[in-house]
């Protein structure tokens, strides 16, 4: 039986610092290179809008990402938006880590089994406290809270009314609004 070779996060960054990765739309998922779909007019529509919305709720109080990768143990993947701590100055020289990220999105219209398997297994597994998965298929959100060892225990599914995040119990996000961006 053959083995795969992991690669740790330094040696993916040592690769992208070689421009060997230049060319490629590649994350690093559990020691993994793996290739990125493309993103269509509907899904970078989707996410920026939502990435919009949330900076004008989150203003003063997080820093919003739009596709930026952020660094795990074994994995350093780019999810479509990232709310992490303030100030956003201390990502100059690194990404966020899972102590520094208050929930992360995806915005999933092809990429659902994969958003919703491997990489909700590598987000519980950091330590995420929450994570959404926007299924625009299904005009619904997958919500994923409160994580022990490699899985979340809170899944929930939401089409209508209002969210609050775990991290934020103040603050009320539209169901309806975000899946209709």
């Amino acid at each position: 039986m053959k083995t795969l070779a992991k690669w740790s996060v330094a040696d993916y960054n040592r690769l992208i610092e070689t421009g060997f990765l230049s060319h490629r739309h590649v994350e690093l998922v559990a020691g993994e290179i793996i290739e990125m779909s493309p993103e269509g007019p509907l899904h970078y529509s989707l996410a920026s809008g939502m990435a919009d919305y949330l900076q004008k709720l989150l203003r003063g109080s997080a820093h919003v990402r739009f596709n930026g990768p952020i660094s795990l143990v074994t994995s350093q993947p780019q999810p479509d938006i990232a709310i992490v701590k303030l100030p956003k100055r201390q990502y100059r020289h690194s990404h966020p880590t899972a102590a520094q990220i208050f929930w992360l999105i995806e915005v999933s219209h092809t990429t659902l089994e994969y958003d919703t398997n491997e990489k909700k297994l590598v987000y519980a597994q950091a330590g995420i406290q929450e994570y959404w998965v926007v299924d625009v298929n299904q005009q619904q959100l997958n919500l994923f809270r409160q994580p022990v060892d490699n899985d979340y225990q809170i899944k929930s599914v939401v089409r209508e009314g209002n969210i609050t995040p775990k991290s934020f119990p103040d603050l009320k996000i539209s169901v309806q609004f975000l899946l209709k961006l």
